[in-house]
């Protein structure tokens, strides 16, 4: 940084910034201490001179700042914005970090409206019930849903069972056969095919693991299945008929306590 007598023209200082971009004199100081931000050059008396390229930098920290990312993350990714390429790659980048902010804040309103929509149904607030149906949307669960339909010894089952990491990955796991179910019937694979005895034992296994095979469980999860969702309707559709050929050809009880 160069030492400067008077200030140029084109620059500004550090309380003109501040008050043009709407932040603290004290967030820029802090942010040269981080490294993210540094003036292009230093009057002779120490007072910090911003150019216009400096209030484009700027511009980019904190709209990545405003999207959560950390101060290491904005280090990695502010570009240079020295030619008119650079600075179209810029823009390119904040928009595309905004876009994905829209698309997250769609999905959280999305998951209010449908809160509300249960509420209305329910004409309760079960706090505890609500509690794991947030904790559900941050998981990605997209049935969330049923769990209103838990009776209190099943949450507190899932409580004990499953963090968010076990969950998150059982989750996971059901998103995928799921998938593939609806890949099968897309494909018109009939349900005792291989394809459909394949996905008719990982869905057994999935539900076994989770029952832990206690048959009331079991009994309580088939309830669930009279829910009218998107979900239910390939199980009933593809899923249980998959099931009945494979609970016959591998001579299965799933009634059976301790069922395997």
């Amino acid at each position: 940084m160069e030492k400067e007598k008077a200030i140029p023209k084109g620059y500004r200082t550090v309380g003109e910034v501040a008050k043009k971009m709407g932040v603290t004199v004290r967030a820029l100081q802090y942010y040269d201490r981080e490294g993210v931000f540094r003036p292009s050059r230093v009057s002779e008396g120490g007072r910090r001179l911003y150019s216009d390229e400096d209030i484009v930098k700027l511009h980019q920290i904190l709209t990545l700042k405003s999207l959560g990312f950390s101060f290491d993350e904005i280090k990695n990714r502010l570009i240079s914005v020295d030619t008119p390429q650079k600075a179209k790659a810029a823009l390119t980048e904040q928009s595309k970090a905004i876009q994905a902010q829209i698309d997250r804040l769609t999905e959280s309103l999305q998951a209010i409206e449908l809160l509300k929509r249960e509420i209305d149904q329910m004409q309760v607030v079960d706090f505890s019930k609500y509690a794991d149906i947030i904790i559900n949307l941050q998981m990605g669960n997209e049935n969330y849903g049923l769990i209103k339909h838990f009776d209190d010894s099943l949450l507190d089952y899932c409580h004990k069972k499953f963090d968010q990491e076990t969950g998150g990955d059982f989750i996971r796991r059901f998103h995928a056969i799921s998938d593939q179910v609806e890949r099968c019937i897309e494909g018109g694979f009939a349900p005792d095919s291989e394809q459909g005895q394949r996905l008719a034992r990982d869905f057994w296994q999935l539900i076994t693991e989770f029952t832990d095979g206690d048959r009331s469980r079991l009994l309580q999860l088939m309830r669930l299945g009279d829910e009218d969702t998107p979900m239910q309707n390939v199980i009933r559709q593809f899923i249980e008929p998959a099931l009945e050929v494979y609970f016959r050809n591998s001579e299965i009880d799933p009634f059976e306590e301790n069922h395997g």
